[in-house]
């Protein structure tokens, strides 16, 4: 898996005047059911059967919906819920878990990988975090008794937070902690049992107004990485390549990487302008096309890689702000939000996408629009220059959470005597206040990565200055 072009190559995807077939063999889809309009599941597999969709990513192992996918050869994803993951370190539990939630629905339902929480490692719950490789490898030993685990592999996605090091692509490193202890344990695993490393890409969490047209595929000059003469014209790909060279540089190049997540909402609030169909099209149809061109990467080109877009519908019930309800690609009456070429009578709004690499010098109008979509809240480019960021903590989000947030920056060498009693930032005493220092500090120390304030969603950047009297908030 992955070879490198000629040191001095540029890898750039130029528009093509040629249409890409769309072979329905690596887009698939997150099924989210936080809504009170949403169709039964027994509508949404047959719906999808007009689709190109060929894959379903769920966030749980419903019975209703895993009966509703039988006989539709659709794959699906189950999932293992973050708070399970505890149980399942005994092996009958996890024995029982398959038992329950996978056997009485193979073979009619095409159960095809089991994703054992989501973003564990960003919790920073060390006892979570320890606990998830061993639960990991419960249910494999239970799919092996029941004579499943050549059809269904075990994986876990992670947000792009897990890495240390990013731009550029070629020195990307998984975190210092986590590296040995935790993910090279879990890729050795994955590798033996033949499952792939699940990643979760969100450009949209990390674009800046410099950034925004490199995320979105849109013509941008491109990021060069000195390291290897490749010209990088969108933010989904460099993503990828940083964590396939932090994989390398473990010694697991040839484990395949899956996109567990990655999107971009229709509909955002007043303070949101790069929220809108346009660009939700731009990000979501470019991808498509470019998932299914089999195009690879530059470090690991003519790759397939498996994607999940999330997500499927606007979802009414999802908390927080509006667009967190806008990641779909269909209305709840199964109407299109826009049309992303998904549908099999039809080809893709966005332009088709050539992928050979080119040599010659490219200026900056060069690069073509593509659609490979910016960095997640795990691998946006740190801001750099003159601007200043800060991260914030979202004042409407779980305080337990927010708490959380604080034991793990100030566990990680962060220094949290200003929120300590009597500190300079001690007042407000709230928990959204400290949070947001520690939060911020945490983001500066660790190099202003937008992953770095990410905080499982909780977290926010702006460039307006927090601090305020003598509580001062730090910006590099």
């Amino acid at each position: 898996m992955g070879r490198e072009l000629g040191s001095r190559g540029l890898f750039i995807l130029l528009a093509s005047v040629l249409c890409i077939s769309f072979t329905a063999e690596a887009i698939g889809v997150n099924y989210g059911r936080m809504g009170d309009n949403l169709p039964p599941p027994s509508e949404v597999a047959k719906f999808l059967q007009t689709t190109m969709i060929d894959k379903v990513k769920l966030f749980d192992a419903d019975p209703s919906v895993l009966q509703a996918f039988a006989n539709t050869n659709i794959g699906v994803v189950v999932a293992v819920a973050n708070d399970q993951i505890a149980a399942l370190n005994k092996l009958p539990a996890a024995q029982d878990w398959v038992k329950k939630n996978v056997v009485p629905f193979v073979p009619a339902t095409n159960i095809i990988a089991i994703s054992v929480g989501n973003e564990i490692l960003s919790t920073g719950n060390k006892v979570l975090i320890s606990q998830l490789v061993p639960a990991m490898q419960n249910l494999h030993t239970a799919l092996v008794g029941a004579s499943l685990d050549k059809q269904i592999k075990v994986s876990t996605p992670h947000s792009l937070g897990i890495l240390s090091a990013s731009e550029p692509p070629s020195i990307g490193r998984f975190r210092r902690g986590y590296d040995r202890v935790i993910l090279k344990p879990l890729l050795d695993f994955l590798r033996t049992t033949g499952a792939p490393f699940m990643i979760n890409p969100y450009p949209y969490f990390g674009y800046t107004d410099k950034t925004l047209d490199y995320a979105l595929f849109k013509p941008n000059p491109g990021v060069f990485d000195n390291n290897t003469g490749i010209t990088y014209t969108n933010m989904f790909q460099a993503q990828l390549d940083a964590v396939y060279s932090a994989m390398k540089l473990l010694g697991f190049s040839d484990v395949d990487v899956v996109v567990a997540e990655t999107g971009w909402p229709s509909v955002g609030d007043l303070d949101q302008p790069a929220v809108n169909v346009e660009n939700a099209l731009s990000y979501n149809g470019n991808l498509i096309k470019l998932a299914n061109a089999n195009a690879g990467t530059p470090l690991m080109p003519n790759k397939t890689f498996d994607t999940y877009i999330f997500s499927l519908f606007n979802e009414d019930l999802k908390p927080g702000p509006t667009a967190e309800r806008n990641f779909g690609l269909f209305k709840p009456d199964m109407t299109m939000v826009y049309d992303a070429g998904i549908m099999k009578s039809e080809s893709a709004t966005p332009a088709p996408i050539s992928t050979a690499p080119v040599t010659a010098p490219v200026t900056p109008a060069t690069p073509a629009p593509i659609s490979t979509a910016p960095v997640t809240p795990t691998t946006p480019a740190p801001v750099t220059g003159t601007d200043k960021s800060w991260c914030v903590a979202k004042p409407d989000a779980d305080p337990k959470v927010l708490q959380d947030n604080i034991d793990y920056a100030c566990g990680q060498g962060v220094d949290c005597g200003a929120i300590q009693a009597g500190g300079q930032c001690f007042t407000p005493n709230t928990v959204v206040a400290h949070a947001t220092f520690a939060m911020n500090s945490y983001y500066q120390l660790t190099g202003r990565h937008s992953y770095d304030c990410d905080f499982s969603q909780t977290g926010v950047l702006t460039q307006e200055d927090p601090s305020y009297g003598t509580c001062v908030y730090q910006a590099t």
